[in-house]
């Protein structure tokens, strides 16, 4: 067997190793669906008429513009459990258990990368249809559709090997339960609940040139028709430099810790 044949090989059997562990913990999974989905009712239910008149429209409106939004907050939220999960290998002993073991050793890297991709689409999915049932109501094209696809897909690659990178460095798994939590406060500190237009200057400056703004107006732009101008390279390049940051960190970081 090839080495590249072999590393596919160890990575399906990682991956493996995560989709058993997402059926037989799916209280993990429910949570990272309960938690958007509570605040997608709260901000429509509670929030949506005031909310909504602000952006010229009412409830419904509302529900349209902040859909894009939860979508990225899901996968924000989602992060924590990757980097729980990769801690936990790092700090249980696992690793040296795998490290006596003809097994290629960037494989349960990867298996963790692709295991908490799963793990998004479900919530992703989740999330948008409860969004549907309360109101939602995208006009995308096939095409743009595929287009969403594509940018969900870059976005939950960055986060989630952003996502390994933490729990890497994180010397316990507290901390890094700990340590991915202010991803999820990008979308509001972002265009993910109101416009930036409607901010104070300096926090305005901020959410403008972070990275989930772009992210969200590509979203919102492909679902809802309201063009995306030069929001979708901006939230690809920033994918892209997130994705291979973290990558080389991980990657630098893992073999620190194997050669110990």
């Amino acid at each position: 067997m090839t080495t590249m044949a072999h590393a596919l090989t160890d990575s399906r059997t990682m991956l493996r190793r995560q989709l058993l562990h997402l059926r037989r913990y799916p209280s993990l999974t429910g949570l990272l669906i309960g938690m958007p989905v509570v605040f997608l009712l709260l901000f429509a239910y509670v929030f949506g008429g005031t909310l909504g008149a602000g952006i010229g429209g009412d409830r419904s409106a509302y529900v349209n513009y902040l859909a894009p939004g939860m979508l990225l907050f899901t996968m924000a939220g989602a992060a924590a459990g990757t980097a729980i999960s990769v801690a936990t290998d790092m700090t249980e002993g696992i690793v040296d258990r795998f490290r006596s073991m003809a097994i290629s050793r960037g494989s349960l890297l990867t298996g963790h990368v692709l295991g908490s991709l799963v793990q998004d689409f479900l919530a992703v999915v989740a999330v948008l249809g409860v969004a549907l049932l309360i109101g939602f109501r995208p006009n995308a094209t096939a095409i743009e559709w595929l287009a969403v696809l594509g940018v969900l897909t870059a976005t939950a690659f960055a986060l989630t090997w952003f996502a390994v990178a933490l729990g890497m460095v994180a010397d316990s798994v507290e901390t890094a339960s700990n340590t991915p939590m202010f991803l999820s406060l990008l979308p509001f500190l972002g265009s993910g609940f109101v416009p930036t237009e409607t901010m104070p200057a300096g926090l305005r400056t901020f959410a403008e040139y972070q990275p989930f703004t772009p992210i969200i107006e590509t979203l919102r732009g492909l679902l809802l028709g309201s063009g995306i101008g030069t929001s979708a390279i901006l939230a690809l390049a920033w994918c892209a430099g997130i994705s291979l940051v973290s990558y080389l960190w991980a990657k630098r970081r893992y073999n620190q810790r194997v050669a110990r």
